[in-house]
């Protein structure tokens, strides 16, 4: 089987695919429904049946059934991914990143940060693989400048979900230590607090009614290390982290006070695509409200 008839097989079409059972939300199209992923580290099929822990759970086909769904029922639907979308099975290792890319786009991705394992086959690996995401990489604490993803990867993006102004950025983990040298090259990181309310000041003097920061942190660390967690306890302007790395499943989001004594919430997925993470929004007379979170765990 040739390249192309390969990866068309393995996903690409899910045309006719069983759909999970899915609980009813009812059709209030007005709703921001949020869905997001992280570290599903290129597990485009189902774990083994015989799996231990996951059998039969995960797949890049399920999951595209279960977003069709959601998005057949809203209008205002947004896909979000948190990094490390490379390695993890030996598609990676054959086709460098294209297959989960392409996936990704079919599945209509809007945007995605990145994670330290997305670095492994290097930046001209990243670079090479660029073409085939439909969908905008966002990290405003990497400094790009003399590298080739300079241009290719924005801090921050605002969009429009019917009457919901959003803005999205992300913030990647230090990559020293986790990631050779020569695979990240020129790369600066920044402080990610610091960037993190610079652009969460900017989007919220933009009129954004959401602000969604993509995080490749980690949720929490027993040292004083950087996480999601001691990021929102010190942020300003950010409502919602979707974090990644640490692979931690989360039944909810957890609540947190920011510096001004406001909610912010964090979600994390797990790993391996085995959840599609939900949180719904509204408007109310007070602005933005979170509604409810749902979470597929084992999806099969």
């Amino acid at each position: 089987m040739n390249r192309r008839d390969f990866i068309k097989k393995a996903g690409l079409l899910t045309a006719g695919l069983s759909v999970s059972p899915v609980t009813s939300w009812g059709m209030d199209n007005e709703r921001l429904v949020i869905l997001h992923t992280n570290d599903w580290h290129s597990h485009i099929q189902p774990f083994s049946t015989n799996h231990k822990k996951y059998p039969g759970a995960g797949g890049a086909s399920k999951r595209a059934s279960i977003i069709q769904e959601i998005r057949s029922k809203y209008k205002n639907v947004l896909l979000l991914d948190s990094g490390d979308i490379f390695q993890g099975t030996p598609y990676f290792n054959q086709y460098g990143g294209e297959l989960e890319f392409k996936l990704m786009s079919e599945m209509g991705y809007d945007f995605a940060t990145l994670g330290n394992h997305d670095f492994d086959a290097g930046i001209e690996g990243l670079h090479k693989q660029l073409p085939h995401a439909s969908f905008k990489f966002l990290c405003a604490n990497y400094n790009f400048k003399n590298t080739l993803l300079d241009s290719h990867v924005d801090p921050y993006a605002i969009i429009k979900k019917g009457k919901f102004k959003v803005g999205i950025f992300g913030v990647g983990i230090k990559l020293d230590g986790l990631v050779p040298k020569d695979l990240y090259g020129n790369i600066i990181y920044q402080n990610p607090i610091k960037r993190a309310n610079e652009t969460a000041r900017k989007l919220k003097s933009e009129g954004c009614d959401l602000v969604i920061c993509l995080s490749h942190l980690g949720y929490e660390y027993k040292s004083n290390k950087v996480s999601d967690v001691i990021l929102a306890q010190n942020s300003n302007h950010i409502d919602l982290i979707l974090g990644g790395h640490t692979h931690t499943f989360l039944k909810s989001p957890q609540k947190f006070s920011n510096q001004s004594h406001q909610n912010i919430f964090i979600n994390q997925t797990g790993w391996a695509g085995l959840n599609l993470g939900r949180i719904d929004y509204e408007h109310n007379s007070f602005g933005m409200a979170r509604l409810q979170n749902y979470s597929y765990k084992k999806i099969s």
